[in-house]
């Protein structure tokens, strides 16, 4: 049974005239570029501990492969803003609930605006799951406020790389990622 036991959040930019080139620039921005990567949904499993980007990536093996939970955007168009942001929600019963990760990629949005939208989207889906009344309609932090108000979410926080295209015209690609590492 693969159930993660730990993950840390990690970000990166990457710049370059290829494409694949700029992704893998962000890659080793963010420390994974050794990592054989398999993208995950959503799930952030119960008993998993959210540790630090410098404890996690001392964990990873060149070759490993590793789950992970990522937002990828990337431009070659000069001066576009793009963002790329993971959120979570962590259940308040973190050993028998599980709690959500959510990816979001967006163009022309700050850090602060894709990060807080991510950790929105997570909290939503994990008070929905929970049985929270909530009106959809009302700003991100009323709703943080009810969130954890409910006494069911313990925390909500989010990772985002926003970057502005490069001048020239070169790839320029952001990451975040939520890496999910196995006992």
């Amino acid at each position: 049974m693969f159930v993660p036991t730990k993950m840390f959040f990690t970000k990166g930019v990457g710049v370059h005239k290829d494409r694949l080139a700029s992704f893998e620039a962000a890659l080793r921005d963010a420390g994974i570029e050794k990592c054989n990567l398999v993208y995950v949904s959503s799930i952030l499993p119960p008993k998993c501990k959210i540790i630090k980007r410098n404890q996690g990536l001392k964990m990873l093996k060149p070759g490993q492969i590793t789950f992970c939970v990522m937002a990828r955007v990337e431009t070659n168009e000069p001066n576009r803003l793009v963002s790329a942001a993971i959120g979570v929600a962590v259940p308040t019963d973190k050993a028998n609930q599980y709690g959500y990760l959510s990816e979001h990629h967006s163009f022309g949005e700050t850090a602060q605006k894709a990060g807080d939208y991510a950790e929105d989207l997570a909290a939503t889906m994990l008070a929905t799951t929970l049985g929270v009344e909530f009106d959809p309609e009302t700003a991100w932090k009323e709703r943080e406020q009810i969130y954890k108000a409910s006494g069911n979410i313990f925390k909500t926080m989010n990772v985002c790389q926003s970057f502005e295209g490069d001048k020239n015209g070169l790839w320029t690609t952001v990451i975040a990622a939520a890496v999910l590492l196995l006992p």
